[in-house]
């Protein structure tokens, strides 16, 4: 069986598919514990506009993935949570306010690299690097097509 969800816009447990933890009791604890740190962040994501939300928990589910199936399935199914993980699983959906703050987060990297005095060369880099990633990030679907679930709806 898969370790990852399905790619069918159908229920939350259709997306959840069976995990194979790591098997000694010390790595699960490691796991679990990235895990609940990157559900705190994407908490903090939620409430904060500068901190992002959902890399943090597709960090989670799949750091839940290794250590509890049991809290992976939680996280994919938490009706906050998993509706952002779903609609990025299910349709590589970047919400508009996300988008924003990457671009100007990645742009704000770029004048403080300037500001402290980093060689040209090394900005010209990073430049081209952060903006494929901007390119990227820009491309993709803001919302749900319309004839997504309602659970694949933002609350």
């Amino acid at each position: 069986m898969s370790t990852q969800p399905s790619n069918d816009p159908g229920s939350a447990s259709e997306a959840i598919a069976a995990v194979v933890p790591t098997r000694s009791a010390l790595g699960r604890t490691l796991w679990i514990a990235l895990g609940w740190f990157c559900v705190a962040l994407g908490a903090i994501g939620v409430a904060l506009p500068i901190m992002p939300t959902v890399p943090f928990l597709i960090v989670a589910a799949w750091a839940f993935g290794k250590g509890s199936e049991r809290w992976r399935n939680w996280l994919w199914s938490h009706p906050l949570f998993g509706t952002y993980l779903r609609v990025w699983h299910r349709y590589g959906v970047i919400p508009p306010r996300a988008k924003a703050l990457a671009v100007v987060a990645l742009s704000g990297s770029l004048v403080l690299m300037w500001l402290i005095g980093i060689p040209a060369y090394a900005i010209a880099a990073a430049a081209a690097i952060m903006a494929a990633i901007i390119l990227y990030i820009l491309s993709r679907p803001s919302r749900p097509p319309a004839d997504a679930p309602d659970e694949d709806r933002y609350p």
